[in-house]
């Protein structure tokens, strides 16, 4: 199942401190055409802004334009980003069993 239905929000810092702090969940960055990255984070938005911030060269090199969030709980975020990496197929994820 891919992300829960929402409007994307722009990769920028605005953008990205619009979210509130704190929100545990897992997120996916993409551009026009493609998933760059998918992962997870028990605050989306500190994590967010550390990829705004170059943390990885793989996401900064495909110029990011949008990304999404959805909250889920810590017990089950692992399953959640596996699930969604093997959906999207980011280009800067391991792919997973």
């Amino acid at each position: 199942m891919p992300f829960v239905e929402q409007d994307p929000r722009l990769y920028t810092r605005e953008g990205i401190l619009a979210l509130d702090p704190g929100q545990t969940g897992v997120y996916g960055i993409f551009n026009a055409t493609t998933w760059i990255y998918v992962g997870k984070a028990e605050d989306l938005r500190e994590r967010l802004l550390e990829h705004l911030n170059g943390d990885n060269p793989c996401i900064t090199r495909y110029s990011p334009t949008k990304f999404v969030g959805e909250k889920v709980q810590l017990s089950n975020l692992d399953a959640r980003e596996k699930e969604l990496i093997r959906e999207l197929s980011p280009v800067c994820c391991k792919r997973v069993g």
